[in-house]
């Protein structure tokens, strides 16, 4: 009996590729020289996909060339990158890869924050080029006494929250629904949050219903000693009233992991002193990206086994 077809449209760990090359039939959409050509001769074949956000937007236009397309596997506990809607409609199951990312997500976030405070690449600049025999370190500001408003409390965000309260710092949060077994204060939308706290760390989803949450007002209602701390997606923070927040010190400082055309970052943001930046890292560790692999291929293996994913969205 033939191996299913599997399209990648993009490269992945060798790790996932050999894994689903022993598998099944594997497509690697991105060594082809003609991928519309090849589309138009193999795609009809294709049950099962194996995606990231490397591949940019999937939805309707790629769904309408491979018709026979059962499953979607996507390498991401977010998976924005995939019109899920139209995955639906086609009768299409989308999975993505929870749980297996959360802790180093959560690590990732805590360090970004006491970087972004304590302005820990700057000191190790300041370090590098020399310029500590000509006086000290100017003193940096601090974690204490701070109130630190998550702005999503799924698993990431509870995670993190976790770590906070060993820092003895106040938590607050903002979810679409309250959660009254959680102790943290809810407020209920972001900017209140913002206004009530001076720490913002964005967590949540990507996607058209959280694009720009945090805006200028949330920016401007964070205030002059805020700091804004972006993990989620690049696009839930309006970058260019960022910016504009950040010349005007309209916050105080910005720790980034995400952007909104990433990897492109703005150089109005690269040449800001009060900014942390990182090339998209919170799951970047060997460790985690091997756990992540692994469970693309499972949700795959699963459903071509039993007709069932391991982790389906929605």
């Amino acid at each position: 009996m033939t191996n299913p077809a599997i399209l990648m449209p993009a490269p992945m760990l060798p790790s996932v590729i050999d894994a689903l090359d022993r598998r099944f039939t594997l497509h690697r959409l991105w060594e082809q020289s003609d991928p519309d050509a090849f589309l138009q001769a193999h795609g009809p074949a294709i049950r099962g996909m194996a995606a990231s956000t490397l591949a940019g937007p999937i939805g309707a236009e790629l769904f309408d060339r491979l018709p026979a397309l059962e499953v979607v596997a996507n390498f991401g506990v977010g998976y924005d990158n995939i019109d899920v809607a139209a995955a639906k409609a086609r009768g299409i199951t989308v999975t993505n890869t929870p749980g297996v990312l959360v802790e180093e997500v959560a690590d990732l976030t805590l360090g970004l924050l006491l970087a972004t405070i304590r302005r820990l690449p700057q000191g190790d600049r300041f370090v590098r080029e020399g310029r500590w025999p000509e006086g000290p370190f100017p003193l940096s500001p601090t974690l204490r006494g701070r109130r630190v408003g998550i702005l999503g409390l799924g698993d990431i965000g509870k995670a993190v929250a976790r770590r906070l309260e060993g820092f003895g710092v106040e938590i607050a949060y903002h979810k679409r629904t309250p959660q009254p077994e959680i102790a943290y204060d809810y407020y209920p939308d972001a900017v209140v949050l913002a206004a009530a706290c001076d720490v913002l760390i964005a967590i949540v989803p990507g996607g058209a219903a959280t694009r720009h949450m945090v805006n200028a007002e949330v920016l401007s209602a964070l205030g002059p000693d805020g700091v804004l701390i972006n993990v989620a997606r690049g696009s839930v923070v309006d970058e260019g009233a960022l910016i504009a927040a950040l010349q005007a010190g309209t916050i105080g400082a910005a720790g980034l992991d995400v952007f909104e055309h990433e990897p492109e970052v703005p150089q109005a943001l690269i040449d800001l002193p009060n900014v942390v930046l990182l090339p998209h890292l919170g799951s970047a560790s060997t460790h985690t990206r091997d756990a992540m692999g692994r469970l693309v291929v499972d949700n795959l293996v699963a459903w071509f086994d039993t007709g069932k994913a391991v982790t389906p969205v929605g």
